[in-house]
Parts: structure tokens; sequence; C-alpha cells
């Protein structure tokens, strides 16, 4: 039995080491729904954060009380009411949300001081502290609507927080800010975790919230196994919020999504959202390669993009060196400006670092991906795998149920992405036409 466990447990360890690197020294904001405290995940959730920060992460805690208050204010026969998607915070309400805090802030300080033998947390030291970080400003009257208690946030104490942190504390928010006369307002979550993050130029911002994240996908079988996507580039993302209804419930798609969209139009690299019904949500989104939820990513950080006929010289620059040596199939100048549509590219000051091409072959649901390649200067860097999602997303968009690639040197590469090895046969007639039986490349496919 342990050897089987050493077996398994030894490359697990490994392949999770790059992202501890990578994460090193990073801040994270963490949004957390009061529906997840209500559902009893807080103990689960407060282990995770406690492993993630001693692997060298800044954590800033916001949580959420919706439910909470709800509950404090049926207890009292007072009805929850709410305008635009906001709540309005009448004095009643102001109380409610005051006592929900305080219980919750006594809550989760007191999962994170937890530290018995055998237990994730035995040996972990975390540091809660909270304060008056968050200066607000009232909603006021909108559309007629007077929302009383109910404010937004209008300053961020960056330097406060930043001093917390490097101290080696996490620091804990409630949705309440206070106004420089010294009275309370009743913030959302979400609007204090993004302007927090955006004040901070956080690494990420993470929602852990009712939904399992976005699908975008459009299929006739949208059934409930069908996957959500893991990552959506802030363009797509930004499109699909302008094709949506408001929202104004934590289960509709536009809820977190705006918030994250948000975030990363202001300078925050990623913006995840992950449920907090798995297990681990946390862990298998910051430590995992695909991920568990949605991460909204700015693609301008990255320069992938489209080639267009100007990438022609550098594309050929890029791969000359592989062709040369038999990595690659040689490819002229002519083919390339007549399929320049068809490549995807990562640039950076105008030199460019990878690249690969897309070919469809609609009548069998499949393309191929081919002239994948990345430039031996930024090598293990990840570019490979950035522009492979890329043309997975435009596979995906076209339709398609696969794609495959002909290898010869690099299959490992791919199994480890999830292709699968298949006999040529399997390859579309056209294409099979013209694979090169003295070359012997392997054909791998992946389903999308």
């Amino acid at each position: 039995m342990s050897t089987v466990f050493n077996f398994t447990f030894v490359p697990w360890f490994r392949s999770v080491a790059p992202y501890i690197h990578m994460h090193r020294g990073k801040t994270f904001v963490v949004g957390i729904a009061g529906e997840a405290i209500a559902a009893g995940k807080l103990h689960h959730l407060a282990q995770d954060l406690a492993l993630i920060q001693s692997m060298g992460v800044k954590i800033v805690l916001v949580h959420g009380f919706r439910p909470q208050v709800n509950e404090q204010l049926k207890a009292k026969g007072h009805a929850p009411k709410y305008s635009h998607g906001m709540r309005i915070t009448d004095e009643i309400a102001l109380d409610c949300a005051q006592e929900a805090a305080g219980q919750l802030r006594y809550e989760i300080e007191a999962a994170f001081s937890q530290g018995l033998p055998n237990t994730p947390m035995a040996g972990a030291t975390v540091r809660v502290i909270s304060g008056n970080f968050i200066t607000a400003r009232p909603v006021g009257i909108v559309d007629g609507v007077d929302f009383q208690h109910s404010g937004l946030v209008r300053k961020v104490d960056v330097a406060g927080i930043s001093r917390t942190l490097d101290m080696g504390a996490l620091v804990l928010l409630s949705p309440f800010g206070f106004s420089p006369t010294g009275e309370a307002f009743n913030l959302t979550m979400e609007e204090v975790a993004t302007s927090v993050a955006t004040a901070l130029q956080a690494d990420k911002l993470i929602f852990v919230s009712e939904i399992p994240g976005i699908r975008i996908r459009a299929t006739e079988a949208e059934s409930e196994d069908n996957p959500i996507d893991t990552e959506l580039p802030l363009a797509a993302a930004e499109k699909l919020l302008t094709a949506l209804p408001n929202a104004t419930l934590p289960t509709d798609t536009a809820f977190y999504l705006q918030h994250c969209v948000k975030a990363c139009k202001a300078g925050v690299e990623r913006s995840h959202i992950i449920p907090f019904a798995v297990d681990g949500s946390l862990l298998l989104e910051v430590y995992v390669h695909d991920g568990i939820g949605t991460m909204v990513v700015d693609e301008k950080l990255e320069e992938l993009r489209e080639a267009t006929p100007d990438d022609v010289g550098g594309i050929l620059q890029l791969i000359e060196p592989f062709e040369r040596d038999g990595t690659l199939v040689k490819r002229s100048r002519t083919e390339i400006e007549r399929d320049i549509g068809n490549y995807t590219i990562i640039e950076h000051d105008g030199v460019i670092f990878a690249c690969a091409a897309l070919y469809p072959y609609p009548e069998a649901r499949t393309a191929e991906m081919a002239a994948l390649t990345v430039s031996p200067d930024v090598q293990g860097q990840g570019d490979g795998e950035k522009v492979l999602k890329r043309v997975e997303q435009r596979a995906r968009a076209m339709g398609l149920e696969s794609i495959f690639v002909l290898t010869t040197r690099t299959m490992h590469w791919f199994l480890k992405r999830g292709f699968q090895n298949v006999d040529p046969d399997w390859l579309p007639e056209a294409r099979k036409r013209k694979y090169n039986w003295d070359r012997k490349s392997q054909v791998l496919v992946k389903k999308l």
C-alpha cells in the first residue's frame, strides 16, 4: 500500500513544485461568499489558506455575509430589501450586518487558530489581523431609491494592508467601510475584494462562490456535465458580459464575472471564480495546471494573439532552426503567408517567441495543430501551453470536437497535456493522403 502511495505522491508533489515557486511572494485577494461559511466549508477553507500562506503567498481574505444578515433579519421579523442588485441597509439591517460580521470574524479567527496534532493545522501559526482599512461613501439615492447605510468603497489603505502582509499576517476584511465622520456603511464582499485587489495590484483575485465557474460554449448538449471554460481571455469575458442581463443574484453568470473583468482591466493579471462545493477547490485552482474554476486573464500581458501578415518574417525566423534539425517539416514563406490567419503567436517587444497553426477538417469535426514552436530562449516558461490553450479555444469556437498533432520528437510533451496516441488510420481522409509514411510521425489526439 505504502509503495503505491510513494509512486503516486512523489510525481504529484514534483508536478506541484513549479506552482509553489511561481506563487512565492505573490499577493492573493480571496473573497469567500457567506454561503460557503453557511454551508460549513470554513474549516477546510482555513486549512487550505493556511497551507497556501505557508508556501510564501500573502493573503487578504474578504468574507461575505449575505445569508447570515438575512438570518438575523428574519429573527427580528424584518424582510431583506434589495434594489439594483444591492441591499437597502436601513437601521435594523445595519445592526444585523454588524452582528453577523462580528460573529463571522470570531468564527474565522477561531478557524485559523486551530492547531491540533494530526490535522493540517498542526504547527501552523496564522496571525489574523483585521482593521479599518476601507474608507467608504454612501450609495445615496439611485433612481429614487434611498440606499441609506449601504456604501461603496472610496479608498483602500494600501500602505496599512501591505505593512500587515509584510509582517507575515493574514489580513481579514469584513464588508464594512467607515466614512471620515466615523459612520459605518454596509458594503458587498465582491466590491471590497475587487477594490482591494486593484489597489494592491494583487497577483490574483479569487472568488470562492456558489457557482462552478463560467461556461460560454454554446452547443445543443448544454448539459450539466459540460465542462466550464477554465480560462477566459479578458476580451471574451467582456464580450460575454455585454450579452448577459444585469446580475442581481450570486448565481447569475454576470454576478462574479463583472468583478473579475473590472479587476483585470485595472491591472490584476488573473481573476478566478471557483466553487466552494468542491473540497480543496483553492488548492486545485492555484497548484494544478488546468485548475477547477474559471480564470479571467488579461492577455495583453502575455502578448498572445492571432498572427497578421506582418508576422511572417518572425515566424520563419523562429521555426527555421527546428526545420533544419528535422523537428519540424519545412514550410516555405509562400505557405506561411497563405496560411497566416491560422497562426497563433506570442510576441514580446517585436520578437515572436512561440507559434502554432490550426488547420481545421470540419467534415471530421477535428483540426490539426501544426508547427508548435517555442524559442529556446524561453523554453520551460509555459509559452507552449499558453499557445496550446489558445489553439484549443479557437478549435472549440469552430465547433470542433478534437485537435490532433503529428510529431516525431515531442510525443511526451503532448501526452502530459491530455493527448492520446492513435493509429495514423484515424486521420481524416484529406490529411491521410498527405501523411508521410517515411517520417513515421506519431499521431496524437486531444478531445475538446
